[in-house]
């Protein structure tokens, strides 16, 4: 639990950097953010419930595709469902959000793990 929460946070706060980029990401605050970062965190987590067999499978198979269309069907998604989180420019700024948003979560991660707070605090 605390790591979904964890992750709830990482991804908020990558969503209010992201809606600051000329990617069409549109947050109107804080709350928005961290409803939005549950919201991609839970629909993520569904993901996750195919065995990791068939997830890497797929990914190869398809060249990775099959990954990226499902977390820009998830932003947007996301997008559809909060009010207060828009995309401007429709599937394309999904597109760019969905790709900003893994990087800017993955550099985030990658920053809490060298500094020693995501494995003290999980």
């Amino acid at each position: 639990m605390v790591g979904f929460l964890i992750a709830v946070v990482v991804t908020a706060i990558s969503l209010l950097i992201i809606s600051k980029l000329p990617l069409g990401v549109e947050v109107d605050n804080p709350v928005v953010a961290l409803i939005a970062g549950a919201i991609i965190g839970a629909l993520n987590g569904l993901y996750s419930l195919f065995p990791g067999w068939f997830q890497g499978t797929l990914a190869v198979l398809s060249l990775g595709l099959i990954p990226l269309i499902g977390s820009i069907v998830v932003f947007g998604l996301a997008a559809w469902l909060i009010e207060g989180f828009r995309l401007r420019w429709g599937v394309g700024s999904a597109i760019l959000g969905a790709i900003a948003l893994a990087i800017i979560n993955s550099l985030l991660f990658f920053i809490l793990r060298q500094t020693g707070l995501l494995t003290a605090i999980s």
